[in-house]
């Protein structure tokens, strides 16, 4: 039986207020899974918790099997997190910037080098590759981030809203590699404000309202539960309404 790439049971978290509230999720491993949901459902609390980057309240969270609160360095060698806001060196050009992140991954310089240029050539960053990421545009910066948060040959890439701000041919690359990715068995989990991205790339839609998942499935199986034939956008403001109406 193989391992889902993402078990979470139980898991709570609260700030002035209960953000995640004892949810249940599991992702399969190798799919394209779309987590949706309005401002402040708790998408991003929930992806921060899985990257290890923001402990739980309560819960349990197991990565490809790894329990990534006993083990968290374990379950980070095989994630990648990409915020909505691009973390990159501006002193560092985006060669340098891979070959430093590689390091840290204890990555060989021989093998270090080699990725990044692969990494650099996939995301159309050569023109650029030795220029200082300073001046770059948000749009290139988020390229220059993705292709860190690969560079360690991740099992599981979590991205939260990673098309914000990019243009057109931005965006195109960047979903070409993550679709890539998932042709490859990598496991994809992206939280959009972006529906039509969600309908045309997950194979799975999660829609989280008030911290809990409030419904689940192929695009067909929403529709299927709603009982009508409706765009995605139809289909979340459907059950957001429904799921505040229960909470």
């Amino acid at each position: 039986m193989t391992l889902p790439a993402l078990a979470i049971s139980n898991l709570s978290k609260s700030f002035d207020r209960k953000v995640v509230n004892d949810l249940e999720l599991t992702v399969r491993a190798g799919e394209f899974y779309a987590l949706l949901g309005p401002n402040g459902a708790g998408k991003t609390t929930i992806l921060r918790m899985v990257a290890g980057l923001l402990q739980p309240d309560a819960g349990d969270i197991s990565i490809f099997g790894i329990d990534a609160r006993k083990d968290p360095i374990a379950a980070k060698r095989i994630v990648a997190w990409v915020s909505d806001e691009p973390m990159v060196y501006d002193r560092l050009t985006p060669l340098e910037y891979l070959e430093f992140v590689a390091g840290l991954w204890q990555i060989d310089a021989r093998t270090a080098e080699a990725k990044a240029n692969e990494l650099i050539d996939w995301l159309g960053l050569r023109p650029h590759a030795n220029e200082l990421c300073g001046g770059f545009s948000k749009g290139m910066l988020q390229k220059v981030a993705l292709a860190g948060a690969l560079v360690h040959d991740p099992r599981l890439i979590i991205l939260d809203e990673p098309l914000t701000g990019l243009d057109a041919g931005s965006a195109r690359q960047v979903k070409d590699v993550l679709l890539g990715k998932v042709r490859d068995g990598v496991t994809v989990i992206m939280t959009t404000h972006i529906l039509e991205v969600a309908e045309r790339m997950a194979e799975r839609i999660g829609v989280i309202a008030h911290g809990r998942l409030i419904a689940e499935g192929t695009l067909a199986e929403l529709r299927t539960r709603l009982g009508k034939e409706s765009s995605l956008e139809d289909i979340f403001l459907d059950l957001v309404a429904e799921g505040t109406e229960a909470a």
